[in-house]
């Protein structure tokens, strides 16, 4: 079986690519999403807690038998320079064992600033800030999946 783990955005293929699932990876909880390539909407769904960048595979299963994504989406945290870091080798390592456990393909996409950006978009849609009550893993997620879909939608121009 050829390798499927990418390391950068593919093009976008419309018959074979409908649903992509995306992933912010964390050491304590992982954010996740869901989008439509052809519609090219995206939406945040439920964290998931990880102990050490493990999350519970179970849910993991279930959330992919639900949505039944085409390709998994993982954000690359690199440094602002561009220079991998312990955790963008994690992340990586979480890939690797999502592609193994499900088989689907997955890319990995820069999530630079994401997190940041979630926690601003949500403080002016009026998060006060506690973000260890009320996280925004998620929304991350769904940003990292905004990136790959302009991404992918460039690459067809």
């Amino acid at each position: 079986m050829p390798d499927r783990l990418n390391q950068s955005a593919p093009p976008l293929e419309k018959k074979s690519r409908r649903t992509v699932m995306a992933f912010d990876f964390g050491l304590r909880q992982i954010g996740v999403a869901t989008g439509n390539c052809l519609l090219g909407t995206t939406s945040p769904l439920p964290i998931l807690k990880a102990k050490d960048g493990i999350p519970e595979w179970h849910l993991v299963d279930k959330l992919v038998d639900e949505w039944r994504p085409d390709l998994l989406v993982v954000g690359e945290p690199l440094n602002m320079d561009g220079s991998g870091s312990e955790l963008s080798a994690q992340a990586a390592k979480f890939a690797r064992r999502l592609h193994g456990r499900l088989g689907l393909e997955v890319v990995m996409v820069d999530e630079r600033l994401s997190s940041f950006e979630a926690k601003y978009e949500s403080r002016l849609s009026g998060h006060r800030g506690d973000f260890k009550r009320q996280p925004v893993d998620s929304l991350a997620a769904e940003l990292i999946l905004r990136t790959w879909l302009a991404q992918a939608g460039s690459q067809q121009d």
